[in-house]
């Protein structure tokens, strides 16, 4: 009984802030490799190409048909008291400050971020890591770096274009089913965004993407590099990695909201 509880208190409270505190120092070690980028280039536009252009098929389908949901269901509400018209600036504030950083780091965490543990876990496991690190040559700098890099550069640009998208998709469903004209909804969108709030809106959503990218990638990343059990230790990386990130992701960009939107 005594060793059962140990082993819970072990699992719930002190291995999560070990893998915190691992996954910082990763990050710190990243940080510190920087200037070994230029000679990373290639694996990084690699990894920008993978994270970035792969993902926009999905990307599109999902910030499309995000945009004409939140464009039909806030429309009804607004409906109900005579400002449909208001549709455009709503769609924009809540897209570029909220669901397109959120659903772009959703998609990619899922897609991008579990490849990422996986293909590192292998080679964790099939001792390749440690083939590296025989050769002197640091698998940080190697493996984690571009990746890194790479993702956190893709995730920003991919939520303005979902929020592009969304926009696009949600004044759709604003002339077919509200009856708000085109000219009516892009003057308006276009208003709210030129203002400060706007503007703070758009940093404030590039940050959140820019978190969220560091966040993923070094989860992922972390996972990998700590895989062991051969097949099924690659599977739990994966499964953990995901884990993990959905929950960080939802964590940080409540406080991220609370710390700009006080």
């Amino acid at each position: 009984m005594v060793r059962l509880i140990r082993s819970s208190f072990k699992t719930y409270f002190i291995d999560p802030f070990l893998g915190a505190g691992e996954v910082l120092y990763l990050i710190f070690r990243v940080i510190i490799n920087l200037p070994h980028l230029w000679y990373k280039i290639q694996p990084t536009l690699t990894q920008m190409y993978i994270a970035g252009y792969k993902s926009l098929f999905v990307v599109s389908i999902v910030a499309i048909f995000t945009g004409m949901i939140l464009s039909l269901q806030s429309g009804l509400a607004l409906k109900d008291f005579g400002q449909e018209d208001l549709i455009g600036q709503l769609m924009v504030v809540t897209l570029t400050r909220e669901m397109a950083p959120f659903m772009t780091a959703l998609i990619l965490s899922a897609s991008v971020g579990s490849s990422m543990a996986a293909e590192i876990g292998t080679m964790k496991v099939s001792e390749e890591i440690d083939a590296l690190e025989v050769m002197s040559i640091d698998p940080v700098k190697f493996l984690v770096l571009p990746r890194m890099v790479g993702f956190t550069i893709m995730i920003p640009v991919l939520s303005n274009y979902a929020s592009l998208l969304g926009t696009i998709g949600g004044s759709i469903i604003a002339k077919t089913q509200l009856g708000v004209e085109y000219e009516t909804f892009y003057n308006l969108a276009l208003e709210i965004l030129k203002s400060k709030t706007g503007l703070k809106d758009i940093w404030v959503g590039n940050f959140k993407a820019f978190i969220f990218g560091i966040t993923i990638s070094a989860i992922s990343c972390h996972q990998g590099l700590n895989a062991s059990g051969g097949a099924i230790g690659v599977g739990r990386a994966v499964r953990q990695s995901v884990v993990l990130s959905y929950l960080f992701i939802i964590m940080f960009g409540y406080f991220i909201s609370a710390i700009f939107y006080r």
